[in-house]
């Protein structure tokens, strides 16, 4: 393997790491800092007839955790096709 596929190696797998890093800490920060830690707070407020929080708690961070999910896939396919790692039809 030569010096600059090893580069683009290394390089494609921070560009991979960077973007899993910031997944976890958005789910992180959604599922428990706001669903456990501010769930007081989001309370004082209604979201279709529910506390804030609970809601939040129970249905919010699903649908956070579904949008990281196709934000993962989009992003990726962005990376894969920069660093020539997609797959071709």
């Amino acid at each position: 393997m030569t010096q600059k596929n090893e580069d683009a190696g290394v390089a494609y797998w921070k560009a991979n790491l960077s973007l899993l890093k910031l997944c976890l800490a958005i789910w992180f920060f959604c599922s428990y800092v706001l669903g456990i830690f501010f769930v007081d707070a989001m309370n004082t407020m209604s979201l279709g007839g529910y506390p804030l929080g609970f809601w939040f708690a129970q249905q919010g961070s699903i649908y956070i955790f579904l949008f990281l999910i196709v934000f993962y896939s989009i992003r990726m396919g962005q990376i894969d096709r920069k660093f020539g790692m997609d797959e071709e039809e």
